[in-house]
């Protein structure tokens, strides 16, 4: 054979792999508004960056005359490119090839982009769509994803892992998204779920549709599996492009610097009014968040989640920080099970990749009630102080109103190793509100006045006026500077900028134990 001939062979090798499972395929994927596997990578990958690996692999099962359907690649897309030219390692499952069903060889493929990406420190996007296990090739099916779920564990705060849903994710595959990093759901189009609406009316009797059951908007809003939504599979493809943007490659690299135009030194005179003067009254902590971050441009993650807690990325002087904050907007900002949990585990990957945490505190306390206690929000409650208390990452923190009881330590307080804590003067840090205090403090004072009523308040109005400022904990060192809201924006790159270089480390061990 010459090499024109051999040339010849490779091209059409190519192209049989580029077709997938056909063309009748590749149309009934575009007619439910899905994209193809390689239309996916393509979209995804800065123009013409991509590395393909294992295109001409195929399954090696011979029953049920399987030997009989091979297709190259065999159900998903391996390879390598850049994003905003930096290096990432992609897995795109290929639904027009059997389902996109996980078969041996296609586990293989997965492993061998993850190994790799561990070894040259970069992040790793899976982009999920897919029948579940391939049947046919029965417990083989099942190793590949052990070894693909032993991977995601091993690469666990090594290198950022991001899952986009972009079809069915059922069964045991829903297990390899759920340890990676941040997962992408796409609207009407993709769902996840462990056991599937038929088997829950076999077994519950219950009824259930599967946009209801495992959709995006059950598991942006109701579970918190999925991180973020999105209206189409661009949309949701754009988001991972902007989400990696604000990470490092590696645990051992910096995040990216993005230069900007916007001054370090701003200073924003809405804030000085943003907080109210009633303890009582609510306000949108979104608006003092998208007006300290860069050009105002704050990536908010679990925005349907759990929404009295807010968590995300924005920059601040062109450098990527995390931010969480209370909502006083949301259930006047309580920390409950829910807030906790998504709290602590943004906490713990900002962390794990070396990205700054600024954590803004207007938190009257924990949220009571038996459901709460029931539901363990003593356990839940320590998943976010033990967060806090294990990150080593720079960590500032600004107390715009309430500081309340434990929710007061819980949040980045200077007692949990917070670096720098700033107050604004409107701030009130006391182990309760005044109305409670007085009434444990001064309950047999309140129960011999003439008008209780009229004494609670007094006291009240005398409680407030002692303790509800900033001005006992600044005495006590607890805060280090009460600052002027306008000038947020400015002290927090100061200080980001003094701790730069900072170096803190726990104790040699294998690993914690988080109460889980």
């Amino acid at each position: 054979m010459s090499i024109e001939e051999k040339l010849k062979l490779l091209e059409q090798k190519n192209r049989e792999s580029e077709m997938g499972g056909g063309q009748e395929r590749i149309d009934r994927q575009h007619k439910q508004g899905k994209l193809t596997a390689r239309e996916r990578v393509e979209f995804l990958l800065d123009e013409g960056s991509f590395v393909e690996t294992d295109k001409f692999k195929v399954h090696r099962c011979a029953d049920f005359d399987m030997d009989q359907q091979k297709f190259p690649g065999d159900g998903v897309v391996t390879g390598y490119g850049t994003i905003d030219a930096r290096l990432v390692f992609v897995f795109s499952q290929d639904f027009t090839v059997f389902g996109g069903s996980l078969s041996e060889a296609f586990a293989e493929k997965v492993c061998k982009v993850m190994d790799l990406a561990v070894k040259a420190g970069a992040p790793v996007i899976g982009i999920n769509d897919s029948g579940g296990a391939r049947i046919q090739e029965g417990v083989v099916s099942l190793a590949g994803y052990a070894d693909i779920f032993q991977r995601n564990v091993m690469s666990s705060g090594v290198v950022p892992q991001i899952s986009a849903i972009m079809g069915p994710c059922a069964g045991g595959a829903v297990y390899s998204p759920a340890m990676t990093d941040f997962i992408i759901m796409v609207e009407d189009t993709s769902y996840m779920f462990i056991t599937g609406p038929d088997v829950i009316k076999t077994v519950t009797h219950e009824e259930v549709t599967k946009e209801a059951l495992g959709g995006s908007a059950a598991h942006n809003a109701k579970s918190g599996v999925a991180n973020f939504g999105a209206k189409d599979e661009k949309e949701a493809l754009l988001l991972i492009r902007t989400l990696l943007s604000f990470m490092p490659q590696n645990s051992i690299e910096d995040t990216p610097l993005v230069p900007t135009s916007d001054s370090a030194n701003r200073r924003d005179e809405k804030l000085r009014t943003l907080v109210p003067d009633s303890p009582y009254k609510p306000y949108d902590m979104k608006e003092l968040l998208t007006a300290v971050v860069d050009d105002g441009f704050f990536l908010e993650v679990h925005e349907e989640y759990a929404k009295n807690i807010i968590v995300g990325f924005g920059r601040m002087n062109g450098r990527s920080v995390g931010v969480v904050a209370n909502q006083p907007a949301v259930l006047a900002g309580c920390l409950d099970i829910n807030s906790s949990i998504k709290g602590a585990r943004f906490v713990r990957f900002c962390d794990a990749f070396n990205i700054p945490i600024i954590t803004f505190v207007d938190v009257p306390g924990f949220l009571p009630g038996v459901n709460q206690e029931y539901g363990g929000i003593i356990k839940h409650g320590a998943k976010l102080l033990y967060a806090y208390c294990e990150a080593t990452v720079p960590k500032i923190t600004i107390i715009t109103r309430k500081a309340y009881g434990g929710a007061y330590v819980v949040m980045s307080s200077k007692h949990i190793r917070g670096d720098v804590n700033y107050a604004y003067p409107t701030a009130e840090i006391a182990v309760m509100g005044p109305e409670g205090a007085v009434k444990i403090i001064f309950r047999d004072e309140i129960a011999s006045a003439k008008d209780g009523v009229a004494e609670s308040e007094r006291l009240s109005a005398d409680y407030r006026e002692k303790f509800a400022n900033p001005y006992k904990a600044a005495e006590l060192g607890y805060v280090d500077e009460v600052i002027r809201p306008e000038d947020t924006r400015p002290k927090i790159i100061r200080a980001l900028e003094m701790l730069k270089n900072k170096r803190d480390q726990n104790p040699p061990k294998k690993h914690g134990n988080i109460p889980l």
